[in-house]
């Protein structure tokens, strides 16, 4: 059973930074694309940024372009999110998923792990 899970969520004022990790053994496989998903309370799941395996050019939300970055180890199976200039509204659950199918077609993720929170607060 394919699990994954995030890590490197937590409390952080604005303007702060913070790296979300995932880690999943199906990303030593360039065969699973990572995306990163974020649900705010009372929103639906927005989809922020994704990477295929090989590392092709990564997808970001125009939310959190220029902002964010995404990135991936396939060696250590590792997935990263780097979040940078953090506002108030990108307080939300952030979720890692991997799919086998179109990487930049963020409905084709069907695997997510359970979450880390990010609270952007002073």
């Amino acid at each position: 059973q394919v699990q994954l899970v995030e890590s490197g969520g937590g409390l952080v004022q604005p303007g702060g930074s913070l790296r979300l990790s995932c880690a999943a053994s199906v990303f030593g496989s360039v065969d699973y694309a990572t995306g990163w998903f974020r649900q705010a309370p009372g929103n639906a799941r927005e989809g922020v940024s994704c990477i295929s395996g090989r590392g092709g050019r990564p997808y970001y939300s125009d939310s959190v372009k220029g902002r964010f970055t995404i990135s991936r180890d396939n060696d250590q199976s590792v997935a990263y999110l780097h979040l940078n200039d953090l506002k108030p509204e990108d307080t939300a659950v952030y979720y890692c998923a991997a799919t086998l199918g179109q990487y930049l077609m963020m409905r084709s993720y069907n695997i997510f792990g359970p979450g880390t929170q990010v609270t952007v607060s002073s």
